[in-house]
């Protein structure tokens, strides 16, 4: 299913955004992501001058190393384009995030490291899909690694603790068909009471 047709309209402004995620030799993670914003359209900028239609306004990198317990163990931040001259030497900040664990209140603890003066607005919202590719990346790898591991020691990888996607996603909660069906032990539906 896609979205219906629009109305009549103009091409003006494209942000893409890509996420990509890497497990390294020393057992660590790179998670990276590039923005690009361009429009379809050129005009004149007071500090670069011409920038001329497809040109990146902004074109921002970030690569972040995490550990197993996705923990931010390095991070490095590039701003290739943006519309000022001073925008790349923000940069530097965003060692804030070092040593903060990708989790619940992600978003938070980085706003109140990098929000207003203190970071890049297109930086920062990049540092929320680099996060999710982190869980996307990781999390399934890890999870298929444990089932073949338990497999070969023929039992059963559940050790009764609640999967760490239970209730995080209305198709992860409690009382749904998909934890009915894949972790039963852990179903609080209407079933589960007989």
């Amino acid at each position: 299913m896609t979205l219906s047709p629009p109305a009549a309209r103009e091409a003006i402004h494209t942000r893409q955004v890509t996420c990509q995620g890497y497990r390294r030799g020393d057992g660590l993670w790179d998670i990276e992501g590039h923005l690009t914003d361009v429009k379809t359209y050129g005009f004149d900028n007071n500090d670069r001058g011409r920038i001329e239609a497809g040109e990146p306004i902004h074109e921002m990198w970030i690569r972040l190393t995490i550990d197993d317990d996705f923990t931010v163990r390095a991070i490095e931040a590039v701003t290739s384009h943006g519309p000022y001259r001073n925008c790349p030497a923000i940069t530097p900040n965003y060692q804030a995030v070092v040593g903060l664990k990708i989790t619940t209140g992600w978003t938070r603890a980085v706003k109140q490291r990098l929000s207003g003066v203190h970071g890049c607005t297109h930086l920062t919202e990049l540092l929320g899909p680099v996060a999710t590719t982190a869980f996307q990346t990781i999390f399934p790898l890890r999870m298929r690694e444990r089932r073949e591991l338990a497999k070969a020691k023929d039992r059963t990888p559940a050790d009764g603790a609640p999967p760490s996607l239970l209730n995080t996603c209305h198709i992860y909660a409690s009382n749904g068909d998909y934890v009915r069906r894949n972790w039963p032990e852990h179903y609080t539906g209407e079933q589960a009471a007989e």
